[in-house]
């Protein structure tokens, strides 16, 4: 078949700048903005006719002529070169460091009559192109963890009733260099199941990549944004327990999980519509179940490259994968709360303790399993245990300025032994005042009082006040110190004189009732 008019017009402008301005290949190549590679091939076929100068020959000034002179000569028939073997070029480069240029270098140590690097790179990127578009992505090694949901869910089944329980969630992770799946089902995306499974796929793996790339669903992103999205702080700081980092997906940037979303294609296509006609009663059993059809999966030979998931991820992913810390994460949420006047937070139905200074301030509570941790400016200022229990005041005495500490320090049985060394009326107030409330600790403030009294008016003094307040029976703070206030402690202690009825004619008198 001719060859176009304008290639032809190409071919003589070579020839031209080559034979009579006596340009370099590479100028010639500039100039006409034509491949290094074909500028050469055209001056080789030029020498192997024996054109060897410029102008033409008169006999060359036809186009079909010159066509035929160039590529009909057996002699100057083109070199078959070896072609590079692309799929594992393609395994190669997803190893860290790997370049184009050194695989070239490579391929032109075994074929040094091969292609030069501008065409080598060409052929390879257009049999990228030929890939699927999930394929088609560079992802190094150890690099990057997809994470996400399908749409659809699996139904659990009672036992009992048959009813549908409840549907799970198919939690779906894709390693980004080889395409390795792991799948999971879940009771529901909350975060205690987010952060667990996370935790099961790394265990999977045998280790962690440097990045996990999330959707921007509640449990992963508390605030979506292009640049700086607002992460959960519990995922955050699970993600530091594993060494890696969080990078969410940007909103409506679908190449940013095109891995994910094909490796999700492939859990509802071959586990989800798999299971589409069986019925489970357990989570359990479920799982049991999807590790069977992602081994499947994952040992499913690729359509267009050698070798599958698994075998790919054995030689490039897991190698590179970070090692897993010695434990696992110790899941805790995370909330702010302001410290209230006195110095304590309002958590689950319980309060607890902080620094007396921090009364006021709004801190970051870590709750786990069995503590609650707080946290003001990223340093922990308080750690309890956790009670279950409701209306539960945690205090710790650290925790309180002086005054409030020497008033905690007394108890019931402390407050009876110092009144023993007072006196004995002393200690049949004491005893009065604490029994006479409906529980002994709201007596406590009072009996600390009473104590207090004995510095300023000492215990001689508070002796005989107490004996006097016994005597009237009025068991209180109050009582006791306005007799001191008063001197009454001072004045002799008698019985009142029984008082005689009062004669009046209104009186009736106990005659009247016989």
């Amino acid at each position: 078949m001719p060859r176009p008019h304008t290639t032809m017009r190409k071919i003589r402008d070579v020839l031209r700048l080559r034979l009579a301005d006596q340009l370099s290949l590479r100028q010639v190549s500039l100039s006409l903005a034509i491949p290094h590679t074909t500028v050469a091939d055209y001056v080789r076929r030029a020498a192997a006719a024996g054109i060897t100068a410029w102008p033409l020959p008169v006999e060359l000034s036809d186009d079909d002529a010159l066509e035929a002179r160039l590529f009909a000569s057996p002699a100057s028939s083109p070199r078959v070169r070896p072609a590079p073997d692309y799929a594992v070029m393609k395994k190669e480069l997803a190893r860290k460091g790997m370049t184009l240029m050194l695989l070239w270098v490579e391929y032109r140590e075994s074929h040094p009559d091969g292609y030069e690097y501008s065409q080598f790179c060409q052929l390879y990127r257009t049999w990228r192109q030929r890939l699927d578009v999930t394929m088609r992505q560079d992802h190094k090694a150890g690099e990057k963890l997809f994470v996400d949901f399908p749409g659809l869910r699996v139904p659990i089944y009672d036992e009992t009733t048959l009813a549908v329980s409840f549907e799970a969630e198919l939690f779906v992770a894709v390693l980004g260099a080889s395409s390795y799946l792991y799948a999971e089902a879940l009771r529901s995306q909350e975060l205690v199941h987010w952060i667990a499974a996370h935790e099961n796929a790394f265990a999977a793996f045998g280790g962690t990549t440097e990045m996990v790339v999330p959707d921007n669903l509640r449990s992963a992103v508390a605030a979506a944004h292009r640049y700086e999205p607002d992460l959960n702080a519990t995922y955050q700081e699970m993600a530091q327990h594993y060494q890696t980092a969080i990078v969410p997906a940007r909103p409506y940037k679908p190449r940013d999980k095109a891995k994910v979303e094909a490796g999700v294609q492939v859990a509802e296509r071959w586990i989800i519509m798999r299971l589409r006609k069986e019925r489970f009663t357990s989570l359990g059993a479920l799982n049991e179940r999807i590790r069977e059809l992602v081994e499947v999966i994952n040992h499913r030979p690729f359509k267009k490259m050698a070798g599958s998931r698994a075998s790919v991820f054995a030689e490039i992913d897991q190698p590179a994968l970070r090692p897993l810390p010695a434990t696992r994460y110790d899941f805790a949420t995370w909330i702010r709360v302001r410290a209230s006047r006195d110095y304590h937070l309002a958590v689950e139905h319980n309060v607890y303790s902080v620094p007396y200074h921090l009364a006021g301030q709004v801190l970051d509570v870590r709750l786990s399993a069995n503590v609650v941790e707080v946290f003001w400016r990223n340093r922990r200022v308080a750690s309890h245990q956790r009670s279950y229990a409701k209306g539960v005041a945690v205090t710790d005495a650290a925790h309180m300025p002086s005054s409030h500490r020497r008033y905690a320090e007394w108890t019931p049985s402390r407050l009876v032994l110092w009144a023993q060394t007072n006196g004995p009326a002393t200690v049949q107030f004491i005893e009065a005042l604490l029994t006479s409330r409906p529980h002994p600790e709201q007596g406590f403030r009072s009996a600390v009082g009473v104590r207090g009294l004995e510095k300023k008016y000492g215990p001689e003094r508070l002796e005989a006040a107490c004996a006097r307040a016994l005597a009237i029976r009025s068991f209180a703070y109050k009582s006791v110190a306005s007799i001191l206030r008063h001197g009454l402690d001072r004045q002799p202690l008698t019985a009142p004189e029984p008082r005689a009825n009062p004669t009046h004619s209104n009186i009736r008198g106990a005659k009247y009732y016989q």
